[in-house]
C-alpha cells in the first residue's frame, strides 16, 4: 500500500523493556534524605498489574486530549523468575496479552533455549513479534513449530534485504514500526543454526528506504540492540523518528535522590531521532507525548520514566510498617511527591489472571521439598585453599543422569562454574530453590561427540581463561567442573600440555586413561557448547552436536527427585571417586 496524504499527528508512546518475567511487584530498597536524616525505606515497586493500571490511565488521557496511543515492549520478557523457569513462556504470553501491548521486539533471552519456546510463544501472543533482522527463510521444514509460518512474526525480508514492518494507524495517520535484535545473537544466546541474524545497521538503512517508498515518513524502531548501539545507529541512519530500546537496562532520568543511579535525561536526541529506554524488571514505565509535522519530523517531544509504586512503605527489610512514625510519614511524603514516581493500584483483572492461574502453582513449588541437605555445600568458581565447588559437580552429574534416562548414552559432563549461582545451605531444598536461586537461567543442555584430545583442550582452555594463565581471560566463571572425568592441571607447563593424567570413569571398567583419538560422548550447557569463554576447543566436536529442551534446573530437579539422598554426607562420601 502507498500513502500519499501525510498529515501532522499527536500521539503518546508508552514503553517497557527487559521485564524478565517479573510479573509480581518487587521489594525495592531506596535511600532518601529527609530533614537531615538518611532513610532507607522499602517500597513495593512495579509488577504487571501496576503497569496495566498506569497504561489505562495514559490511554484515557491520550483519548481525552485527542492523541493517538502506542504501547511497545523492547524485548527480553523471558527468563528471570520462576514464572519462566516453570512455564517456559506460557505465562509471559498470557501476561503480555493482558497488558494489551501493540508490538514487542525479540530479545536475546527469548532465545536462550533455542527457537522452540519462541515459536510456541509466538503462537499464543495477540500482537506482532518484530524480529526484522532474523532470517527465517531457510527454517527447516521438519520443525513442529515453524516461526516462518506464523504471520505474527515480522522477520527479515530476503527479497528486499530489509525488515518486515507493521503499520499502526494513529489518528488516521500511518506510523511504521519495525524491530531489530542483536545481530551477534549466536554469540550471546542460542538461536537455531538454520535461522541466522543479519547485520542490524544495514538492515535499518534498507528498511527506512523501503518504508519511505510507501509514503510513510513517521517511523519507530523497536530495538533490542543495547543503548550505546541505539545512539550510534541514530547517528548513522537518518529517517528514524524514535528508537525505543532495551537490553542495557537503562532507566533514563534522574532518580538519584531515591538512591538509584542517575542516568541520561529521558529521550536523548541524536539528530532528528529520539532514543528512549525504560529500565528493567517491570519496575517502571516510560511514556512520551510526541508531535509530528506532516513531513515526519518530531516537532515536540516530552516525557519521562516513572517508578510505579504501591502506597505502602516499610522502613526496614522485615516489612514492619510503622505508619504513625514521623520518619515513616516523611518518607511517604517525599517518595509519593517525587516527579518520577506514580503511586498505582493493581489492575484487578491482570492481578486476578496472575493470582488465579500462576501464583498458586508457583507458591506450591516454592514449598515443595525435593531434598534435604544435612550440611552446607559450598560453591566457589575457582578452587581455593578450602577446596573446590561441592555443588557444580553434582549439577554436571545431573546432566548425565537426565540425558541417559532418555537413552543418549552420555559418558561425561563438563559444566562452567558461572552456570551455578549459589552455594547450598543446610536444610530443606525446594523446586524454587533450584530453579529460582541455584540455577535461575533456563539454559538448555546438549550432547556432543569429541575425541579424547579435544576433551583435554577444552579443560585446559577453560582453566587458562578462568585463571588468566597466558591468555586474557573473561572471568572465573569459565572454570570447568566435571562428572566422570578426573585430571591434573599444570599451569607451568607449555600451552596445550597442561592437562595431565586425564581419565574417564565407567561402571564396567572404573577409571581408565582417555585415549587421544578415541571418540567419547559428553554433555554441557548449550552456552558452553558454543565455545565461549575459553571453551573454543569444544567446537571441534565430531558433528554439530544436539541441544535438548531440558534446562539445567530441569536436570538437577530430576536428579534430586530420583535420589533425594544426593545432598547428604553419607551419599557424598560414598560417591567420592
Amino acid at each position: 500500500m502507498t500513502y500519499t496524504d501525510n498529515r501532522p499527528v499527536k500521539m503518546t508512546l508508552a514503553h517497557i523493556n527487559d521485564t524478565h518475567s517479573y510479573f509480581e511487584p518487587t521489594s525495592l530498597p531506596l535511600t532518601i534524605q529527609v530533614e537531615n536524616s538518611t532513610l532507607t525505606p522499602y517500597v513495593s515497586a512495579g509488577g504487571f498489574a501496576r503497569i496495566a493500571t498506569r497504561i489505562k490511565q495514559l490511554r484515557k488521557q491520550a483519548q481525552d486530549e485527542q492523541r493517538g496511543f502506542v504501547f511497545l515492549h523492547a524485548g527480553d520478557c523471558f527468563q528471570g523468575t520462576l514464572y519462566f523457569s516453570l512455564f517456559k513462556g506460557k505465562a509471559n504470553s498470557d501476561m503480555l496479552n493482558a497488558l494489551g501491548i501493540d508490538a514487542m521486539t525479540l530479545g536475546n533471552h527469548e532465545l536462550d533455549m533455542g527457537n522452540q519456546p519462541v515459536a510456541q510463544f509466538a503462537k499464543r501472543i495477540e500482537f506482532p513479534l518484530l524480529a526484522g533482522n532474523w532470517d527465517l527463510s531457510h527454517e527447516l521444514k521438519s520443525k513442529k513449530d515453524r516461526l516462518s509460518d506464523n504471520e505474527s512474526v515480522l522477520s527479515y525480508d530476503v527479497t528486499n534485504n530489509c525488515a518486515n514492518w507493521m503499520v499502526k494507524q494513529v489518528e488516521g495517520e500511518p506510523i511504521a514500526i519495525f524491530g531489530l535484535s542483536l545481530d551477534k545473537m549466536d554469540e550471546i544466546s542460542n538461536p537455531d543454526s538454520d535461522t541466522p541474524f543479519i547485520d542490524a545497521l544495514q538492515t535499518a538503512e534498507n528498511t527506512i528506504r523501503e518504508i519511505q517508498k510507501t509514503g510513510i515518513n513517521k517511523i519507530i524502531l523497536l530495538s533490542h540492540l543495547g543503548y550505546e548501539v541505539d545512539l550510534e545507529l541514530a547517528k548513522q541512519v537518518s529517517g528514524i523518528s524514535v528508537i525505543v530500546g532495551g537490553h542495557s537496562h537503562r532507566l533514563q532520568g534522574d532518580f538519584s535522590d531515591l538512591g538509584l543511579e542517575k542516568d541520561d535525561p529521558y529521550g536523548i536526541r541524536i539528530g532528528d531521532t529520539y532514543v528512549v529506554q525504560a529500565g528493567y524488571y517491570a519496575l517502571s514505565l516510560g511514556h512520551a507525548e510526541i508531535e509530528f509535522s506532516a513531513d515526519g519530523v518530531v516537532t515536540a517531544f516530552s516525557g519521562k520514566n516513572e517508578l510505579l509504586l504501591g502506597r505502602r512503605l516499610f522502613l526496614d527489610a522485615s516489612m514492619s510498617e510503622t505508619g504513625e512514625d514521623l520518619h515513616h510519614r516523611q518518607a511517604c511524603d517525599f517518595i509519593h511527591q517525587h516527579p518520577n514516581v506514580v503511586v498505582c493500584k493493581k489492575d484487578p483483572d491482570v492481578h486476578a489472571l496472575l493470582a488465579d492461574k500462576y501464583i498458586p502453582r508457583v507458591r506450591k513449588l516454592q514449598s515443595e521439598v525435593i531434598a534435604v541437605c544435612d550440611q552446607p555445600l559450598k560453591h566457589v568458581r575457582v578452587p581455593d585453599e578450602n577446596g573446590a565447588s561441592q555443588v557444580a559437580p553434582l549439577v554436571a552429574e545431573a546432566f548425565v543422569h537426565a540425558l541417559n534416562q532418555r537413552g543418549h548414552e552420555v559418558e561425561f559432563a563438563i559444566h562452567n562454574a558461572g552456570g551455578v549461582r549459589t552455594s547450598i545451605r543446610e536444610g530443606e531444598m525446594s523446586v524454587a530453590d533450584v530453579a529460582g536461586k541455584l540455577l535461575p537461567f533456563a539454559v538448555p543442555i546438549g550432547r556432543y561427540d569429541v575425541k579424547g584430545e579435544v576433551i583435554a583442550a577444552v579443560l585446559e582452555g577453560a582453566i587458562n581463561n578462568a585463571t588468566n594463565n597466558d591468555v586474557v581471560g573473561t572471568g572465573t566463571g569459565s572454570y570447568p567442573y566435571t562428572y566422570n572425568l578426573k585430571f591434573r592441571y599444570d599451569g607451568k607447563a607449555k600451552l596445550g600440555e597442561r592437562i595431565l593424567d586425564l581419565q574417564i570413569f565407567t561402571l564396567e571398567h572404573g577409571w581408565q586413561a582417555i585415549e587421544n583419538k578415541k571418540v567419547y560422548r559428553g554433555t554441557s550447557s548449550a552456552y558452553t557448547m558454543k565455545g565461549k569463554e575459553g571453551y573454543e576447543a569444544i567446537l571441534n566436536m565430531e558433528d554439530e552436536g544436539w541441544v535438548s529442551g531440558l534446562s539445567m534446573a530441569d536436570c538437577f530437579i530430576e536428579l534430586l527427585q530420583a535420589r533425594p539422598d544426593l545432598l547428604t554426607k553419607q551419599h557424598l562420601k560414598q560417591n567420592q571417586r
